[in-house]
């Protein structure tokens, strides 16, 4: 890999704390590559912690997570996006992006809001991409990570370390040219589990 690290943001916004607790498992994830730098910001609050658009122009990839709001990304995210963002807009195009949320229940529309923040960061440039990997037998992340509430079942974390760890990947493949952290590659031999 090249001698600058990748760097990952974790943006997200959390009212429940819910998303929050996805957001350190998204960055948990992406820790696990080598070489990887990882920013945890949110939307809203106080603080270091608080998220400015220097984070995202910092960044190479971005993990972006959001409570599911009537089926698609929450207000303050969007607000972030429409009006901090703004500036920015058409200035960084090529960062590469995932998307993840959380949702009162299942059949919540989180994969709806796992979209809606895809379409979000595509309309700034970014390269977005699913995951075709299972989290475990019946959990899928081909839009994004989701979680029924908080992330407390192994396959709801794994989901969120897995998203993570595939930002990381795609992002050292794409923007540093490390070829060998290319995810076809690191796992040729997997196959999707069959119900």
């Amino acid at each position: 890999m090249s001698a600058s690290p990748v760097k990952i943001l974790v943006l997200y916004d959390s009212l429940t704390g819910n998303v929050e607790r996805m957001a350190a498992l998204v960055a948990e994830g992406a820790a696990e590559i080598p070489g990887v730098e990882v920013r945890l910001r949110k939307v809203e609050g106080e603080g270091e912690l608080r998220a400015v658009p220097d984070d995202v122009r910092w960044a190479d990839g971005v993990a972006v997570g959001s409570p599911t709001n009537m089926g698609v990304l929450s207000w303050r995210m969007k607000r972030f996006w429409d009006e901090d963002m703004r500036a920015d807009w058409m200035q960084i195009d090529g960062k590469i992006g995932c998307a993840f949320s959380s949702a009162g229940g299942w059949g919540g529309g989180m994969e709806l809001a796992c979209q809606s923040l895809l379409t979000v960061l595509v309309n700034f440039g970014f390269l977005v991409f699913g995951v075709t990997d299972y989290a475990s037998r019946d959990l899928t992340l081909h839009y994004g990570a989701v979680s029924a509430k908080a992330p407390e079942d192994e396959p709801s974390r794994a989901a969120a370390r897995i998203l993570g760890r595939r930002l990381a990947e795609w992002t050292a493949v794409l923007v540093h040219g490390a070829a060998g952290e290319h995810p076809g590659l690191k796992r040729a031999t997997r196959r999707p589990p069959h119900g």
